[in-house]
């Protein structure tokens, strides 16, 4: 799974995110060349754009998106199994090696949210999609170069995991009607194991189609155990769906209400909404190292555990600061909306509201401190609980929580733009 997971960072994924960067930019820079030319004819709704741009356009976003699904997951999960989880240093170490990891994706989305955004804004869209297809390439030479480097795990079956797991889950339902009196061999077998109570019906699995345990191909214990591990992901995965969808707030109607007040920070310079989430990015740069210098040394002692409180304690305490966020949240658009009554702008959205941008800090803010909990946390739980074959695939099923909390934010917003044109809030 290793070597898998290691040439799936640098082959298909890597590539096209790369590829899909590079035909961005000559999608932007030729949008642009048709946009100069736009401007000497008087109808501008003669003047679309090629169908052969749109083409392009949507299809490097998709190439972009389809490389990242692809390396993503595995990068993260190659990096952790660099750590020994049976040495107690290391296993301290693959605790922070998660804080920090998510400590350099913020700053690198910090840079791009201040220089990125600025050069789109003002230079060009083309230079603005290019650097970051430079950057890429750059970076994924220097993990090359580190390849004699990395740790190898031996993988300790030869079964394609994602076969051990479907054939448990299929023998269990064809044996669903078998009802032996016990099954001897999974009895002996969970006195060398942690055999789980959940999900007894998995149990089946253990047994062939007639009740006997004489099938060359019955599933073994340790095929069932992981089936069921990955069976305990499923509560978490929904309920924190729900955090996702806050998450997915900060670039909507965050950014929707920084839109709308006064972004001026000096007399000539007028800060991009966009770039409004840098507060978070900032929060979560400043509370990453005290929370692995402080706050982890102190709870270490308390409850004697490498990681100071547990991953679940730690997901529930950022959801905590998420609900905090949402509330200060409301309360700053009572006010926005205080401020346009009284200034008769209600009806004229793009117009500034006489409000600064600092009243949203304290929402960013406890947004990133949210992040650093609560995502951290998922993305250490997800590759804690899942089998070692699988570790990608859990982070992939952690990344999918976003995904999909993406889509119900969407619809959410959809529906209250719908039950009223007028107000968002």
């Amino acid at each position: 799974m290793f070597i898998l997971c290691f040439y799936t960072n640098l082959n298909p994924p890597a590539l096209d995110d790369s590829q899909g960067l590079g035909l961005l930019t000559l999608a932007a820079k030729l949008t642009s060349d048709n946009l100069h030319h736009c401007q000497s004819i008087k109808d501008v709704s003669l003047c679309a754009p090629p169908w052969f741009l749109v083409t392009l356009f949507f299809f490097s976003i998709y190439l972009v998106a389809i490389g990242q699904g692809g390396y993503k997951p595995c990068v993260q999960a190659f990096g952790g199994d660099q750590f020994d989880g049976q040495d107690p240093k290391e296993s301290k170490a693959k605790s922070s090696f998660f804080n920090w990891w998510y400590f350099a994706i913020s700053g690198g989305i910090i840079v791009t949210l201040i220089v990125m955004v600025y050069i789109q804004e003002n230079l060009s869209w083309a230079l603005g999609f290019g650097i970051p297809c430079i950057v890429l390439v750059v970076s994924l030479l220097v993990f090359l170069l580190g390849s004699r480097t990395y740790r190898y795990n031996v993988k300790e079956n030869d079964k394609n995991p994602f076969m051990r797991i479907g054939r448990v889950i299929v023998r269990a339902i064809r044996n669903r009607h078998n009802t032996p009196s016990t099954i001897p061999s999974e009895e002996d077998a969970c006195q060398w194991h942690k055999c789980s109570e959940q999900f007894k019906f998995l149990k089946k699995a253990l047994l062939a189609q007639d009740g006997s345990q004489v099938d060359q191909n019955v599933c073994s214990v340790n095929d069932v155990e992981d089936t069921k591990a990955l069976l305990k992901l499923v509560p978490i995965w929904s309920t924190s769906l729900a955090y996702a969808i806050v998450f997915a707030q900060t670039t909507t109607f965050f950014t929707k209400q920084g839109a709308t007040l006064d972004r001026k920070i000096i007399s000539s310079f007028k800060v991009p909404a966009a770039t409004l989430q840098t507060f978070i990015g900032f929060a979560i740069m400043i509370f990453i190292p005290v929370y692995d210098w402080i706050i982890v040394p102190i709870s270490r002692r308390l409850t004697q555990k490498p990681s100071g409180i547990t991953m679940l304690q730690r997901i529930g305490t950022g959801m905590v600061f998420s609900v905090i966020s949402m509330v200060t949240a409301a309360l700053v658009e009572m006010k926005r909306l205080d401020i346009a009554k009284d200034h008769g702008l209600v009806d004229l959205p793009k117009v500034t509201i006489p409000m600064s941008i600092w009243w949203l800090a304290p929402q960013y803010i406890l947004c990133g401190v949210a992040d650093v909990l609560t995502i951290v946390g998922l993305q250490e739980f997800f590759y804690d609980q899942v089998p070692k074959e699988l570790r990608s695939l859990g982070i992939s099923i952690y990344l999918s929580i976003f995904g999909i909390g993406s889509f119900l934010s969407t619809f959410i917003i959809s529906t209250i733009n719908k039950g009223n044109e007028q107000r968002w809030s």
